[in-house]
């Protein structure tokens, strides 16, 4: 009922911005097409918004032949945590991470990276997908999928007003008193902040739940403590190749450990919770 109820106030958030955005272009003619639109967006972004960010991640289904350890190791949790089996995806970067997406438990797909089989023994393995298994079990698989799916429609959007406002916009109703042009300024600004506002929604408290559910699927809590240690050097340290898929700030909320690195700033409108907080936490269960 709560990951529902932050849904609709994503999916909510999304339509007025259209709304607002088609009331400004064309009016109240503008606000209906955009109201279309917008319901349009939000029963796709239900039904795929999933199969978007593994696309976007060129995310590709791997077999049991092809990945038995990944798949020993979901096996062995899904039986430990009562869910079905998720399909399991392989990226190719050299980027240590791991996500999970999926609008249910039935239709649930686990990704990791090659970087992060590199990085992470077996068992550290085993934590790291008990907690995004976990996130399967909680459901908060599917307001991450259409929180990644939103946030790239709000960044998108930005970069449009950006582009109209250097050429001098596209002769809206206010351009004779420079109205248009400021407006697609302020919305040039204002809608990347409101991305970062709804990739905040995602509670970092349901990473907390995350690594706890976790540690009791796997039964080793100090194995995703390490593994969490290991990722977040591993990400501040990494070094993409030309080849290597990266992280977007539209989806950075969907990883394990956050992919995208930044200072002090950067750090306040996080995602994630602090990764010294999650491993004392971690450390200090006795399962």
């Amino acid at each position: 009922m709560k990951n529902m109820l932050k849904t609709t106030v994503l999916l909510a958030a999304l339509t007025g911005l259209l709304v607002l955005i088609g009331n400004y272009f064309g009016g109240t003619g503008g606000m209906i097409i955009a109201f279309l639109f917008a319901v349009i967006l939000n029963f796709g972004s239900y039904w795929y918004s999933d199969k978007i960010v593994l696309k976007m991640y060129r995310a590709k289904e791997v077999s049991p032949a092809e990945a038995p350890n990944l798949h020993r190791i979901v096996d062995g949790l899904v039986m430990r945590a009562g869910i079905p089996k998720p399909k399991v995806y392989l990226v190719e970067s050299g980027m240590p991470n791991a996500f999970a997406t999926g609008r249910n438990p039935q239709h649930a797909a686990v990704a990791a990276t090659t970087g992060i089989l590199e990085l992470l023994s077996y068992e550290e393995m085993e934590g790291v997908l008990a907690h995004e298994l976990a996130h399967v079990k909680n459901r908060d698989t599917l307001i991450s999928a259409i929180a990644a799916t939103i946030a790239g429609v709000i960044t998108m959007l930005a970069h449009w007003a950006q582009w109209a406002a250097i050429f001098g916009g596209f002769g809206g109703r206010d351009d004779d008193s420079g109205g248009g042009i400021i407006g697609l300024i302020a919305m040039a600004i204002v809608a990347p902040i409101a991305a970062t506002l709804i990739q905040l929604a995602i509670s970092r408290s349901r990473e907390y739940a995350a690594d706890a559910e976790g540690a009791a699927i796997c039964r080793k809590p100090w194995a995703l403590a390490n593994a969490l240690e290991k990722l977040e050097y591993g990400n501040s340290h990494y070094r993409p190749r030309v080849s290597d898929v990266q992280a977007n700030e539209s989806s950075a909320h969907m990883f394990i450990v956050n992919p995208l690195k930044g200072g002090t700033i950067q750090s306040l409108f996080s995602t994630h919770p602090v990764t010294d907080e999650r491993v004392r936490r971690l450390r200090a269960m006795r399962i």
